[in-house]
């Protein structure tokens, strides 16, 4: 049984090569393109709150 299942996910990663190797993958360095610039928004928003209770 263990090994019917090995076999079915070596043939399903074989097929499925095909179809990753066709699509490009930009996409998911546009998402963490905007994570950082969030992270960037944020920290710009704590550093001016900061500021503006110091003064």
């Amino acid at each position: 049984m263990v090994a019917d299942m090995n076999r079915l996910e070596q043939a399903a990663r074989v097929s499925m090569s095909g179809f990753q190797d066709a699509e490009p993958a930009p996409a998911p360095r546009s998402s963490h393109l905007s994570l950082r610039l969030g992270a960037i928004a944020l920290l710009a928003a704590v550093a001016l709150t900061a500021a503006w209770q110091l003064f």
